[in-house]
């Protein structure tokens, strides 16, 4: 189960990481404003995670994930011309980000010994938050008002897990299911805009006389 999380959560981290520096390149930022969008998009998420519960931040008790954010943020100064070639890389990667940090957030607070419902809440807000302050630092508009599914995929890849782990599932096959359950649905979203009926408010009555 350590190890599982672990796992997750580097690559949760360092996939948000990338993201960040992403955005910055587009920016047209200095080598520092990386760095800075790199950290605070890697480990934005969990700290949120670990303040509500109550627990240690994961970055305080171990610097490595900030030493590997500011890794990234350097790395991507000099990678970003490569990457931004790519096809839609902000997305695909903060689609993958998404996927593994809703099962981590989901699997960490379960492992702290809070119920279900607090594990997937904390699940979601593992997964979206990073990327929330990313989009607000960079002023721009955050993937949670595009009406295509990203609160939905993180949602369901947290209760996938917490789900199948529940009813007795080994911690490595629930997850690797909660986190390819996200990704199906964040790249059908991303590949052919996948998305919930949006709420539309009913029309106005007709005014005049009845």
């Amino acid at each position: 189960m350590a190890t599982m999380l672990q796992i997750l959560d580097f690559l949760g981290v360092a996939v948000f990481a990338v993201t960040g520096a992403i955005v910055a390149s587009r920016l047209r930022l200095d080598c520092l404003a990386f760095v800075f969008f790199a950290v605070f998009t890697g480990v934005g998420g969990g700290t949120l995670r670990d303040l509500l519960l109550d627990a240690p931040v994961f970055w305080v008790e171990n610097e490595i994930y900030l030493v590997v954010c500011i890794s990234i943020g350097a790395l991507m100064w000099f990678a970003t011309p490569v990457v931004e070639r790519m096809s839609k890389p902000l997305r695909w990667a903060d689609a993958m980000g998404l996927a593994a940090y809703s099962v981590m957030g989901a699997a960490k607070t379960l492992a702290l010994g809070h119920p279900p419902t607090v594990a997937v809440l904390m699940g979601v807000a593992t997964a979206t938050f990073g990327g929330i302050i990313r989009d607000t630092i960079a002023d721009q508009p955050s993937a949670l008002v595009n009406p295509e599914l990203y609160l939905t995929p993180a949602f369901v890849g947290a209760g996938v897990y917490v789900g199948l782990f529940s009813f007795g599932v080994e911690a490595w096959p629930a997850a690797i299911a909660g986190v390819v359950a996200a990704l199906v649905l964040r790249g059908g979203a991303i590949i052919w805009g996948w998305s919930l009926p949006a709420y539309t408010p009913p029309d106005d009555k007709p005014s005049g006389n009845p």
